[in-house]
């Protein structure tokens, strides 16, 4: 099927007056760096390429010799009864001929992913730990990992004028410490606001790829509050658009992870302490709401597990990556935490949505080891550990279940979240029994 379709996009491109050629790398570690080239049908795919990849130095770019090779041709669309696809749209790896084909789609994330899934098999054979994550580091050296789906705030919450930004998205851990697998960042722009999300307000600059943003055709002025074509709304941009980065995309080890949710259900804590077996079933859970806009046909949020919050780009086993963030917990000393932010007071439709100079200050207040030894309170249902006082929070938003009104619709849905998680964690039938026993919800 793949060589059938090959050869279908070969010869529709050949029709083309012109394409565009990107060659660079994925991988600030040159240990581990992997040569990349891109032949792209719109010159825009081609742009958003040379913003989100590393792009190499004139020296670098003579000997350039790519390693994989992705073709795109949104133009053409698959016959799924002929060529055996789900959809006209299709994103097939090879790692035969090391040819990554994409078609009938326009959304130039599906060349970022698909980057993103060889690694995800590559750098686990040389030990190196693949993660869907962002990164920063602060003065003092100290690393931080945010995890997180697509709307949960990673890219947002990652961007601190206080740290240095080592990456919003793709990281590989190794036993040096942190790299940024890209050169750039995709940030979503759905109510972008300067006093908000200052840094990525001010990274929309000339060569910044806008994506699906409608624009007044006046003014070229973009109207971020404008969902008419989509919720998923994005920039795409080089990382030195942001102003405090670290040059080149390279830290220390973590002392800090931040594992975000964006829980429909209002029931989640907005922060949490784990140990180290639930943060090993946290991970493997990957639990979120899919947001309107991101993905065909979601118009509501809707629960999902998506494993290691990156599942539909781990091409190994989960417990593979698992296993591999469980050892890399216990040697380096890190805190784990559980982030919710979504709803809070009620489900969605109910409550509100956590409001960011909260999440914030949480956040901060973790990273900045303040929560480590701090008083804590003990979830019923999760058996998550709920830290009583954050400077900056009321109390009654640290605990989900004062924050509804209405007590009993809480429990009840708590409990339903609870059953949800156990009965997701059924396909994981070779964890150890620690993760199960201790890591699971109480109830």
């Amino acid at each position: 099927m793949f060589d059938k379709l090959y050869v279908k996009v070969l010869n529709y491109l050949k029709e083309k007056d012109e394409l565009f050629v990107f060659k660079g790398f994925a991988g600030a570690d040159k240990d581990s760096q992997l040569s990349i080239q891109v032949v792209n049908e719109y010159a825009w795919h081609n742009l958003f390429c040379h913003q989100l990849f590393i792009r190499p130095t004139e020296e670098e770019l003579a000997s350039h010799v790519a390693d994989f090779t992705i073709v795109s041709a949104p133009g053409f669309k698959a016959d799924p009864a002929v060529d055996g696809t789900n959809s006209e749209a299709f994103i097939i790896v090879s790692f035969e001929k090391k040819i990554i084909l994409i078609g009938g789609t326009e959304y130039a994330g599906e060349m970022k992913k698909s980057i993103f899934t060889i690694m995800n098999y590559l750098l686990p054979e040389k030990g190196i730990l693949s993660m869907h994550c962002s990164a920063n580091v602060g003065e003092a050296g100290d690393v931080a990992l945010f995890f997180g789906l697509s709307g949960t705030g990673k890219t947002t919450l990652s961007a601190d004028s206080n740290r240095k930004l080592i990456g919003d998205d793709e990281h590989g851990w190794s036993d040096n410490g942190v790299f940024n697998i890209e050169g750039g960042c995709y940030a979503k722009t759905i109510n972008l606001s300067a006093e908000k999300e200052p840094e990525i307000y001010n990274a929309i600059r000339f060569g910044t790829v806008l994506e699906n943003v409608v624009v007044d055709p006046n003014t070229r002025v973009p109207d971020y509050d404008d969902n008419s074509l989509t919720e998923n709304t994005r920039a795409a941009y080089p990382i030195h658009y942001i102003e405090n980065i670290v040059s080149p995309s390279i830290a220390g080890h973590p002392k800090t992870i931040i594992f975000l949710t964006a829980d429909a259900f209002g029931v989640l804590p907005p922060i949490s302490k784990l140990t180290k077996e639930q943060a090993m079933y946290h991970f493997l859970s990957g639990f979120t709401s899919k947001l309107a806009g991101t993905e065909r046909g979601v118009t509501s949020p809707e629960p999902a597990f998506s494993t290691c919050f990156g599942a539909p780009f781990l091409p190994l086993p989960a417990t593979t990556y698992a296993e591999m963030l469980g050892k890399k917990i216990d040697e380096h000393g890190v805190q784990v935490f559980l982030v919710n932010t979504g709803w809070t007071g009620g489900e969605y439709g109910v409550g509100s949505r956590m409001k960011l100079s909260y999440t914030r200050a949480m956040v901060r207040a973790a990273i900045e080891g303040k929560l480590n030894d701090v008083e804590t309170k003990q979830d019923a249902v999760f058996g998550l550990h709920i830290p009583t006082a954050i400077e900056g929070v009321p109390s009654e938003v640290l605990d989900p279940r004062e924050a509804w009104k209405d007590k009993d619709a809480y429990d009840q849905k708590a409990k339903y979240l609870a059953e949800l998680f156990k009965e997701n964690f059924k396909k994981f039938n070779n964890v150890s029994e620690d993760i199960l026993k201790k890591g699971a919800p109480l109830i």
